[in-house]
């Protein structure tokens, strides 16, 4: 179980990923690929892809206050070329607000080749102690 994140996530736990910084409006996720998240093409599958930065740019977001979670509004992803092998995405809070953060985050190959890019705004939430089984609402007031 992760806990890394500063939140259990099953389907983050799921995928393996590992938390290498997480801090000043920074974050750096690392990733490796199991065969069953590659696609048709034998390279990983662009909604795994979608997920790490996701997450990256989550972290990014929150590591200037990690006691509030945060959940995405929009994201968009360019995808650059195929990914292949062991992954590591980087992401970066470009500018917050009480309520929001607007982020970017980058996923490199093991040759450091760019393969895909995000920019992404989450909304800052309170975080509330919850049991991992149990499926807490997300209010979106």
């Amino acid at each position: 179980m992760q806990e890394s994140f500063g939140a259990y996530i099953p389907f983050v736990d799921h995928l393996g990923f590992e938390m290498v910084f997480f801090d000043e409006g920074q974050s750096e996720l690392r990733y490796t690929p199991e065969p069953e998240h590659l696609n048709s093409f034998n390279v990983t599958h662009g909604g795994a892809l979608m997920t790490l930065l996701d997450v990256t740019l989550a972290s990014a977001a929150r590591s200037v206050d990690k006691s509030m979670g945060a959940v995405t509004i929009e994201m968009k992803t360019s995808f650059m070329q195929p990914a292949r092998g062991t992954l590591t995405c980087k992401g970066r809070l470009i500018h917050r607000s009480r309520n929001m953060a607007f982020t970017e985050g980058t996923i490199y190959d093991a040759n450091g080749n760019v393969c895909a890019h995000a920019t992404g705004t989450f909304k800052y939430m309170a975080r509330t102690t919850v049991a991992h089984d149990a499926s807490p609402e997300i209010s979106t007031d």
